[in-house]
């Protein structure tokens, strides 16, 4: 599927590098020539995602938010320079699906457009490199976990089991499972193996200040959670 994206933001310099950044994805970007008319450009493109500054010339997101809502169920991703916590749960309100504070890390709202994607239109997982865990971006075709500019590599059985439990979404993933799971891999582990590979993947994420992020559960297994 051709996935176009109407991005109402009105700081030429933000509207480009996200322009430039999501050309390079293949998306389609689009925008409004003005910001009093907003829902004609919409109607007219009728993108599959919405990402929308609060503060805004003329009227703020919020308005266009309920706009758009009146006609379309498109999903829309909030993006604001301020820090208000009433803004989100007001944009979360309206019928938004994520929220964004600048200045934000560019992977990171890429991992939420494709994140908002794959649950709306499930929006192909070959295409999806990205994945955003507490602040880090886990780039799932490169093994690579990066923070706050820091990229730290994984080898390739530390970083099947790190995928298995992000993807678990906070759900406890038994030890069986994991060996299970590496095993139809092809990655022949046995229990002390899999021990080994979960204390060098803490070790890891402890550059990044998330070796706390991957807990034992005694008894059951291991999940990842949001900190």
């Amino acid at each position: 599927m051709d996935m176009s994206i109407f991005i109402v933001e009105d700081d030429t310099s933000i509207f480009d590098s996200l322009k430039e950044r999501l050309e390079k994805w293949y998306f389609r970007v689009i925008g409004p020539d003005r910001f009093d008319d907003v829902i004609g450009p919409f109607l007219q493109e009728k993108p599959q995602l919405v990402v929308l500054d609060v503060q805004l010339p003329k009227y703020d997101g919020f308005h266009w938010c309920r706009e758009i809502r009146a006609v379309s169920k498109v999903p829309i991703l909030f993006i604001s320079s301020r820090d208000h916590p009433m803004d989100m749960v007001m944009a979360m309100n309206m019928g938004a699906d994520d929220y964004i504070q600048k200045p934000f890390n560019m992977d990171v709202l890429l991992a939420k457009i494709q994140a908002v994607l794959r649950r709306t239109y499930a929006y192909g997982e070959e295409t999806s490199d990205l994945i955003e865990w507490n602040g880090a971006v886990i780039y799932m075709k490169r093994g690579v976990i990066r923070m706050d500019g820091k990229d730290v590599e994984l080898t390739k059985n530390e970083f099947f089991i790190l995928a298995i439990l992000v993807k678990a979404k906070n759900e406890i993933v038994t030890r069986h499972d994991l060996i299970r799971k590496l095993w139809e891999d092809e990655q022949f582990v046995n229990d002390n193996t899999l021990t080994a590979n979960i204390t060098r993947l803490r070790q890891k994420l402890a550059i990044l200040r998330l070796e706390d992020a991957i807990v034992t559960k005694k008894g059951l297994g291991y999940m990842a959670i949001t900190l």
